[in-house]
């Protein structure tokens, strides 16, 4: 069966960095686009960046342009993210997901993707 599995979760001080990766089975994770989404207490999930399987194009939401780093390893079939300049509205439990066949042109809805992880919390100090 499909597995998502994220890891590099943690607490970090405000201005500092994590690396998240998302470990990918099941499924030919190549022909896969790939987001991160990420909820905070009381908050619904959100989009956070997307890669898309055949350009590798990305797309970030506002929030975290310019600090936020998406990439794809397809020989590992793992998905990282690269957090910088870390802000304490970043704390969340973040979540990869997979979009596969037919694809989806909603990248930003959570119902575009067929499959989940189960989060790997993040916390950012002030």
């Amino acid at each position: 069966q499909v597995q998502l599995v994220e890891s590099g979760g943690g607490l970090v001080q405000a201005g500092g960095s994590l690396r998240l990766s998302c470990a990918a089975s099941g499924l030919t994770f190549s022909s896969y686009t790939m987001g991160w989404f990420r909820q905070a207490p009381g908050k619904e999930r959100e989009f956070v960046v997307v890669i898309k399987w055949s350009s590798g194009n990305t797309y970030y939401a506002d929030s975290v342009k310019g600090r936020f780093t998406i990439s794809r390893d397809n020989a590992r079939n793992t998905v990282y993210l690269q957090m910088n300049s870390l802000k304490p509205e970043d704390t969340a439990v973040y979540y990869c997901a997979a979009d596969g066949p037919p694809y989806s042109s909603s990248y930003r809805s959570r119902s575009a993707y067929d499959y989940w992880g189960q989060g790997t919390q993040v916390t950012v100090s002030s």
